[in-house]
């Protein structure tokens, strides 16, 4: 394992930048899995080609739970794939997929976001505010340059290089005026030093802003929170997929489901054949 990785991680790495706009961390957290992974991956020579047998390293891996060995494993399985592109002759052995409990994503509740920009700065409120209402990855946000945003507009590059232009909401445009005019940027609407502002540190500013009003919040979560207000409210799905970046309509299906848990859940509270005392 150890010779394959040498003679193509490095071409690997930068194919995830290259052709599927992978972030720094991303990035990070396949180059480690792999290295990790080089010490106990088995690879065995034939005449059919490259075995890769996987099970010494899932014996390893076993203790973790099972999004972690899922992730784990899927760093291995594209670089395998990667081998495999380039008509490296590569087989996987020992590749079950690991099933993992689908979770409902869990978005930030209207009135909690208003509380917490009530005691942001400017910058900070500016932060919350696009992540709630465009949508946008962090990743996507740390790289927002100006010259992509117009007076209706944000013109995103997203996962895979993929563009797509957000609406852009009035009170939005405002505060990213009343920002610019009280602090000079060259090419980032998020940066210091003339460099843009790191993904951690703007989740890092993310959970300073709620932390003053007792929540533990993601930037994911405002995404979340984007995508749930926008579909409760029926907006499209197939609108909600593409300013969400999304591939697939099907990722984006899983905020239908957030829906339907809430109805369920307001039903339950709110029929009187529901409670307790009633039945």
């Amino acid at each position: 394992m150890k010779k394959l990785l040498k003679d193509n991680k490095k071409q690997f790495l930068q194919s995830l930048e290259s052709l599927r706009g992978y972030s720094d961390l991303t990035i990070k957290s396949y180059d480690e899995t792999l290295r990790e992974a080089s010490n106990y991956v088995e690879v065995i020579e034939d005449a059919t080609g490259t075995i890769v047998n996987l099970m010494p390293y899932r014996i390893k891996i076993a203790n973790l739970n099972a999004k972690t060995i899922s992730r784990k494993l899927s760093s291995i399985r594209s670089f395998v794939k990667f081998l495999q592109e380039n008509k490296i002759e590569c087989i996987l052995k020992v590749d079950d997929t690991i099933k993992i409990a689908k979770t409902l994503p869990k978005p930030i509740p209207h009135k909690h976001i208003l509380q917490a920009i009530e005691k942001a700065s400017l910058e900070e409120e500016l932060l919350v505010n696009l992540l709630y209402t465009s949508g946008l990855r962090i990743s996507e946000l740390s790289s927002l340059e100006i010259i992509d945003i117009s007076n209706e507009w944000l013109r995103v590059i997203g996962k895979g290089n993929k563009q797509r232009d957000i609406p852009l909401l009035k009170i939005t445009k405002e505060l990213i005026d009343e920002y610019l005019d009280k602090n000079l940027r060259i090419k980032y609407l998020f940066e210091k030093n003339d460099k843009k502002l790191s993904e951690n540190s703007l989740r890092y500013t993310i959970s300073k802003v709620f932390k003053r009003v007792a929540l533990k919040v993601t930037p994911h979560q405002l995404r979340h929170s984007f995508a749930t207000e926008l579909l409760n409210n029926n907006a499209r799905i197939s609108d909600v997929s593409e300013l969400l970046g999304h591939s697939c309509m099907a990722t984006t299906q899983i905020y239908t489901k957030l829906a339907s848990s809430l109805k369920q859940k307001n039903y339950n509270q709110a029929h009187p054949l529901c409670k307790d005392n009633e039945l």
